[in-house]
C-alpha cells in the first residue's frame, strides 16, 4: 500500500503541561482542531520514536477510540516500528504497564483521566509511560512541555482506521500494527503472583459465609475482575457489578471511595458481603471495603506488607526489598517497616518516584492514600492486584484460623493490636478558586518562614482535646537513586503528640482547584480495643477541628464542607 508523510501547519496551545500523571482537560479542549494532534506530536518530538515499539491502550472513556487512531496516523509518519494495541483501545493502566515490561517496548501511550468523570463534557487524558512501564519522569515531561511551545508542524500519514475491535497483526503504512486481547496478560501475571488454588478453595468453601463482590464502576477493570473472579476463582456472575467499561462510566464518578462507591457499599451492607472492592477508571486505584469495615488506603498497604512475605508466593520466593508511601499517606507502613527491620522511604505523591526505587533493587511494596497501592511486579499503583492481594492474606490467614472466619475487620483489629492505628482521614474540596486555595498556602509559608504557629495550643470546642503544634515545613524530597530535588510538596503541620496535619494543592484535576488535606492521629497498641477500634471521625474529631481552625480553610477557600471525606 502506498502511503505519503504530510505536514500540517499549527500554532501552540498555552497550557500542555502534562503533570504526574499525564495532560488532563476536557473532552471539548482535546476536540479543538489540532490539538491532540499537537501534544502526540509532541511526545514524539521528545522521544524521537524511530525504530521503536510503543503500546497503546486507554481506559475506554469517551474520545479515546478517535485519539488511538490520531496517535496510529501520527506515529507512523514518525518513524514507529511497532505498536502493540489492548483490543478496542482498551488497557488498564496495569495491564499496559505490563505489557510494556514483558513485550520489552520502548513505552506507551496511555489514554486516560483516571479516576475523573468521562463523557463529552468531562474529562479525557494523554499520558506517556516509559520502558520500565512506569510514569515519564519529569526530564520528559519538561522536554514534552517544551515541545509544545514551539511547534509549528505535525506529521501524519492518512490511511483508512485501523479495525481495533480485530486481535492479530497488520500494518499502517511502514508500521506493524498487533492488536492483543487487553486482558490475558495481566490475569497471567497475576495468577504467577497470587496463591490462587488457595483463594479459590477458600471463596468457595466458605461461599454460604463468605460473600465476594467486585464493583467495576463501569471503568477498565470490569472484563479483568470478571476473568478472575468469575472464570479464574468460579465465583458467580453475581460477584461482580458494573463490569462492563462505557465510555461516561455509566453517568458515575470512577472514583473507588465511600462517596462513590456507595452502590458497592450499600449493597455489601444490605447483603451482608463480607468481602467488597471497587476499582477506577483506568484500574490503578481500589478501596476495600466488607460488611462494617472499611479500610483505610493507609492501613490496607500496611497489612499487605505484613503479610506478604507469609501469605503471597511472590514475596515468599522473592522476599522484600523495602517498604514506602507517599508523604501524605499515614504513617502505618512505618511501624511494620520497623518490626520486620525494613527500609521504608516516604516520597512526594507520585508513582514515578516509586518507581526509581524499585528499578535500584530498594522497594517491594508501596501506597498512597489516594487509593493507589502496588508492588515491583509492575511500575505503576495496580488496583486489582491489590483486591488480589486482600483475598490471598484472608485466604491464608483463614487456613491458619480454621475454627474461626477472619474477614477484613478481624484482619483490621488483629493489626491494630500489634502495631497500633493511625487514625487517618483526607478531606478534599475540589474545583475551589484557584486564588482563595493560592491564599491558603501562602497563610501557611508566612507561618513557616516566621515559625509563627510554632509552640502555640489549640483546643478543640467539642471535645477538649489540646493540641500543642511542633513545627510547620514544607515538604521537600532528594531522590536518593537520581539525586533530583523535589521542592514544596506539601506543607505539613506536626502536633508534640505526634499528630500532624498535611495540606496539598492537586494537580489532577481539569477544572479550578482542588485542596485536599490530610488529618492524621496515631494511638498506641497499649490503648486497648475500646480506644483502637473507635470509629474513625471520632478518634479525629478534636484534630479536625483544630486544622480547620489553625489553616482559616474555610474561610480562604469559601466552603463549610469538604466534597469528599475518604
Amino acid at each position: 500500500m502506498s502511503y505519503q508523510v504530510k505536514e500540517i501547519q499549527t500554532k501552540p496551545f498555552e497550557g500542555q503541561k502534562p503533570g504526574t500523571s499525564g495532560l488532563r482537560k476536557r473532552v471539548k479542549i482535546f476536540q479543538q482542531e489540532h490539538y491532540t494532534e499537537n501534544f502526540v506530536q509532541a511526545i514524539f518530538d521528545a522521544v524521537d520514536p524511530k525504530g521503536k515499539t510503543l503500546v497503546i491502550g486507554g481506559d475506554g472513556r469517551y474520545y479515546c477510540p478517535e485519539t488511538v487512531q490520531t496517535i496510529l496516523r501520527i506515529g507512523s509518519a514518525n518513524g514507529v516500528a511497532k505498536f502493540i494495541i489492548g483490543k478496542d483501545g482498551i488497557l488498564s493502566t496495569p495491564a499496559a504497564s505490563n505489557i510494556i515490561r514483558k513485550y520489552k517496548a520502548d513505552g506507551g501511550i496511555l489514554l486516560t483521566a483516571s479516576h475523573n468523570p468521562g463523557g463529552p463534557n468531562n474529562d479525557f487524558g494523554i499520558k506517556y509511560n516509559v520502558s520500565n512501564g512506569g510514569p515519564a519522569p519529569e526530564s520528559v515531561t519538561n522536554k514534552i512541555y517544551e515541545k509544545t511551545k514551539s511547534i509549528s508542524t505535525y506529521k501524519v500519514i492518512e490511511l483508512p482506521p485501523i479495525d481495533l475491535g480485530k486481535k492479530g497483526f497488520s500494518t499502517y503504512g511502514p508500521t506493524n500494527v498487533e492488536i492483543i486481547d487487553s486482558v490475558s496478560d495481566y490475569v497471567q501475571l497475576l495468577e504467577d503472583i497470587f496463591d490462587f488454588p488457595l483463594i479459590k478453595n477458600f471463596v468457595q468453601s466458605r461461599s454460604n459465609e463468605f460473600k465476594v463482590l467486585f464493583d467495576g464502576m463501569h471503568g477498565v477493570t470490569g472484563p479483568y475482575g470478571r476473568a478472575i473472579f468469575v472464570d479464574a476463582l468460579g465465583l458467580p456472575e453475581s460477584s461482580v457489578q458494573n463490569a462492563i467499561p462505557l465510555p461516561d462510566f455509566g453517568g458515575g464518578h470512577p472514583d473507588p471511595n465511600l462517596t462513590y462507591a456507595h452502590e458497592l457499599v450499600e449493597r455489601v451492607e444490605r447483603d451482608n458481603i463480607q468481602f467488597g472492592a471497587a476499582s477506577d477508571g483506568d484500574g490503578d486505584r481500589n478501596m476495600i471495603y466488607g460488611k462494617g469495615a472499611f479500610v483505610t488506603p493507609s492501613d490496607s498497604v500496611a497489612i499487605i506488607a505484613d503479610w506478604a512475605a507469609e501469605a503471597i508466593p511472590y514475596f515468599k520466593k522473592g522476599g522484600i526489598h523495602g517498604l514506602a508511601r507517599s508523604m501524605p499517606t499515614s504513617a502505618q507502613i512505618d511501624y511494620v517497616a520497623k518490626k520486620k527491620g525494613l527500609e521504608c522511604h516516604v516520597v512526594p505523591t507520585g508513582w514515578k518516584f516509586f518507581g526509581n526505587l524499585m528499578d535500584a533493587g530498594r522497594l517491594s511494596i508501596c501506597g498512597e492514600e489516594s487509593f493507589g497501592t502496588g508492588s515491583d511486579h509492575i511500575r505503576e499503583k495496580d488496583g486489582v492486584w491489590a483486591i488480589v492481594a486482600w483475598l490471598n492474606i484472608l485466604a491464608y490467614a483463614n487456613q491458619q484460623s480454621p475454627n474461626e472466619l477472619v474477614g477484613i475487620k478481624q484482619l483490621l483489629e488483629k493489626h491494630y493490636a500489634v502495631y497500633g492505628r493511625s487514625f487517618f482521614s483526607r478531606y478534599d474540596y475540589e474545583e475551589v478558586s484557584s486564588e482563595g486555595a493560592q491564599k491558603l498556602v501562602d497563610a501557611l509559608n508566612e507561618h513557616i518562614s516566621a515559625s509563627s504557629l510554632a509552640k502555640t495550643t489549640h483546643t478543640s470546642k467539642s471535645t477538649g482535646q489540646k493540641f500543642t503544634v511542633a513545627e510547620v515545613s514544607n515538604f521537600d524530597y532528594t531522590d536518593p537513586i537520581d539525586h533530583s530535588v523535589s521542592k514544596n510538596q506539601g506543607q505539613v503541620v506536626r502536633f508534640d503528640d505526634g499528630s500532624r496535619v498535611v495540606f496539598r494543592l492537586s494537580g489532577t484535576g481539569s477544572q479550578g482547584a482542588t485542596v485536599r488535606m490530610y488529618v492524621e492521629r496515631y494511638v498506641p497498641a497499649s490503648a486497648g480495643p475500646a480506644e483502637l477500634n473507635k470509629d474513625t471521625q471520632e478518634g479525629l474529631k478534636g484534630l479536625i477541628e483544630v486544622a480547620l481552625e489553625i489553616s482559616k480553610l474555610r474561610e480562604f477557600l469559601e466552603r463549610e464542607k469538604p466534597t469528599v471525606i475518604t
